[in-house]
C-alpha cells in the first residue's frame, strides 16, 4: 500500500531570491511535497515595505525552484488561513523570526498545527544574507522610471491609506526615502514623495505664484530616491502646455500629477475667500483632464483632480458635481481640499463620495485639521494623505533659531547641541 506523502508548509516573501530561501527549500524537501505560501503585495505592505516586484512575478520565480509542488497565496502575514485550510503535517521556517515583528505570528503557527498534531521545523538562519539587505542594495543602484511610476498604484492597490510627505530638495527627498519607525510589530515609512509648488518656490525665494522652473527640483530628488513622485501641478496651465508637462512628467516616471479647478493667477488655497480666486467652469477643467489623459503613453501615470469648492466656499453639492464630472472626464482620482480646522466638511464629502458608483481614489491633504488621525480618514474612504509643507515649514524655524542664537552668543558654541556633526554630514552622502 502506497503512503500519502506527508505535505509541508513554506511561506515565502520571496522579493528577492537568495541562498538562503535555496537552503529553506532543500532542508524541507525530505519531509514531503511542498505548498509555498507566498505573501502577497498586500500581506507584504502590512508590515513593511512594498516588495520590489510584484506578486505575480515573485509567483513566476517560486514556481520554478526544484522541489517545490504548488505555490499557493498567503494574503495576510498570519499563516493560520492557509493552514487550516491546507493541514500540513510541518510548516517549515528560518529560526529569525523567534524574536521581533514576526514573533507572534511564530506563536500562533505552533498552536494551530497542534490542533492537528503538525510540527514546526526551523531551519537555522543563514547569515550575512537577507532580503532587507539586497533591497538596500538595489535602492542605492536606483530604479527605473517604469518601475517607480508604477509603484503608486501598486501602493493605493494593497494598502488601506497611502502616506505621502513633501520634499523640497534632495536632501528632504532623502529624509523622506528613509526614514522608518517600528511601532505595533511593523514598519512605519512614507510610501512616496509630494513636490509641493509651495514649499518649492518657498525654498527657492519665490513667491508660490505658478513663477518657479519646478524641474530642477524634480530632477535632483529623482537623482536621490526610488520611491513613487506625486508633483503639485497647481492649475495645469492651458491645456496645450499641459498636455506637454504631463508627458515630460510620465517619461522621467513621476507617478501622478495633481491639479486644481482655479484660473487666473495663482494664489495658495489656504488663504481662502481672503484674497480673490477664481474657480474654472466644470467644463473647462473636465476638457483639461481629458486632453491630459489623450496624451499620455502608459495606464500608469495619474491624473488626479483637486476640488476647491469648498476653499472657495461653493458648497458641498458643488463639491460633489464637481467630483462626479471628473471622474466621468477620466480622472484617475479625486483631491478635496479643505482649510477648516474642523474635519467635518471633510467627513460629509468622504460619506457621500463613498455612495459614487465609479470609485476613485480618494486625496486629502490634513494641513488645518492636523489632529485627525490616519486611522479615522482611512474610516471616512480616504486612501492617501499628504503631508504637503512639514518639512520646510519645520526646518525654517530651527534654522532661524540657530541663526539667531549665533548673532546673540557671538560664536556657534550655544547652537552645537542642535547641528549635525559634521563628520555625519560629510558622510550623510555616499
Amino acid at each position: 500500500m502506497v503512503s500519502t506523502p506527508k505535505l509541508v508548509y513554506v511561506g515565502l516573501s520571496a522579493d528577492l531570491i537568495h541562498h538562503g530561501h535555496i537552503n529553506i527549500i532543500n532542508q524541507a524537501r525530505p519531509y514531503g511535497e511542498i505548498i509555498v505560501g507566498l505573501l502577497t503585495d498586500k500581506a507584504l505592505a502590512s508590515y513593511k515595505r512594498l516588495p520590489a516586484l510584484t506578486y505575480e512575478e515573485r509567483k513566476i520565480v517560486v514556481e520554478n525552484i526544484k522541489g517545490i509542488k504548488e505555490v499557493v497565496p498567503q494574503e495576510t502575514l498570519n499563516y493560520e488561513p492557509n493552514l487550516r485550510r491546507l493541514k500540513p503535517d510541518y510548516v517549515v521556517h528560518g529560526d529569525d523570526w523567534k524574536e521581533g515583528v514576526q514573533k507572534q505570528v511564530r506563536e500562533k503557527v505552533i498552536n494551530v498545527l497542534s490542533e492537528w498534531g503538525g510540527s514546526l521545523i526551523e531551519v537555522p538562519y543563514t547569515s550575512g544574507i537577507s532580503s532587507t539587505q539586497l533591497n538596500e542594495y538595489i535602492r542605492e543602484i536606483g530604479i527605473t522610471p517604469e518601475r517607480r511610476m508604477k509603484k503608486l498604484k501598486r501602493c493605493l492597490g494593497v494598502k488601506k491609506l497611502v502616506r505621502l510627505m513633501e520634499a523640497h530638495n534632495g536632501l528632504s527627498a532623502l529624509i523622506v526615502e528613509n526614514t522608518k519607525v517600528a511601532q505595533e510589530n511593523k514598519i512605519q515609512e512614507f510610501d512616496g514623495i509630494w513636490i509641493s509648488s509651495l514649499t518649492d518656490s518657498t525654498a527657492k525665494g519665490k513667491p508660490d505664484i505658478e513663477l518657479v522652473e519646478r524641474m530642477d527640483t524634480l530632477h535632483n530628488i529623482l537623482e536621490a530616491t526610488t520611491k513613487p513622485i506625486v508633483v503639485d501641478g497647481d492649475t495645469g496651465g492651458i491645456v496645450e502646455h499641459f498636455v506637454f508637462t504631463i508627458r515630460t512628467l510620465e517619461r522621467l516616471g513621476v507617478s501622478a500629477i495633481i491639479i486644481e479647478d482655479k484660473i487666473g493667477l495663482k494664489k495658495n488655497s489656504l488663504f481662502g475667500t481672503d484674497v480673490q480666486q477664481t474657480q474654472d467652469s466644470i467644463d473647462n477643467f473636465c476638457s483639461k483632464i481629458i486632453y491630459g489623459k489623450k496624451a499620455l503613453v502608459t495606464e500608469d501615470f495619474m491624473i488626479i483632480a483637486r476640488i476647491e469648492s469648498l476653499i472657495l466656499k461653493a458648497g458641498m453639492d458643488d463639491a460633489l458635481r464637481r467630483a462626479r464630472a471628473y471622474i466621468g472626464a477620466g480622472a484617475d482620482g479625486i483631491m478635496i481640499h479643505s482649510k477648516e480646522k474642523d474635519v467635518m466638511e471633510i467627513k460629509e464629502f468622504c460619506l457621500a463620495f463613498s455612495k459614487f458608483e465609479t470609485k476613485v481614489p480618494l486625496v486629502v491633504v490634513p494641513s488645518t485639521y492636523t489632529h485627525i488621525y490616519e486611522s479615522e480618514l482611512a474610516d471616512y474612504g480616504v486612501n492617501m494623505v499628504i503631508y504637503a509643507n512639514h518639512l520646510l515649514r519645520s526646518a525654517y524655524p530651527a534654522m532661524l533659531k540657530t541663526a539667531r542664537t549665533i548673532l546673540l552668543n557671538e560664536r556657534a558654541a550655544e547652537v552645537e547641541d542642535w547641528c549635525m556633526p559634521i563628520p555625519e554630514i560629510l558622510t550623510l552622502i555616499p
